[in-house]
């Protein structure tokens, strides 16, 4: 299923059931910024580039989320497994593994032995520049 604009997107939103879901046996993909006002929850979310201003991964539930590109302001996440990660504060609950590079101010997990690395440079920690 191919979703060109928002009026599509309420569409399928209003097939919701009672539980406030939505089932599909196909590929949905979403070719505009859009708005999502419910909760995600799928298997797999595979996506090019995902730039957006706040992820909280508490309404996304996905086996994995595996993306080129995520450009985030905030991101709060179970696992976040990216080729390239470019965020304002990272918050995940176990893992998170950048491939190529991984830039915030912020990376933290939530639980004690949570484990985060960029596989191919260090992790970069953006610091705050200072007003002239």
């Amino acid at each position: 299923m191919k979703i060109t604009n928002q009026k599509e997107l309420d569409n399928l939103i209003a097939t919701a059931d009672e539980s406030n879901t939505i089932v599909l046996n196909e590929d949905l993909q979403i070719t505009f910024d859009c708005k999502i006002p419910c909760s995600i929850k799928a298997d797999n979310i595979n996506a090019r580039n995902i730039n957006a201003r706040n992820i909280n991964a508490r309404n996304i539930n996905a086996f994995n989320i595996n993306a080129f590109n995520i450009n985030a302001f905030n991101i709060n996440a179970f696992n976040i497994n990216a080729r390239n990660i470019n965020a304002f504060n990272i918050e995940y609950y176990a893992l998170c593994i950048a491939y190529e590079s991984l830039k915030c101010k912020l990376i933290s997990g939530r639980r004690e032995n949570s484990f985060h690395k960029c596989l191919d440079q260090e992790i970069e920690i953006i610091k705050k520049q200072k007003r002239q």
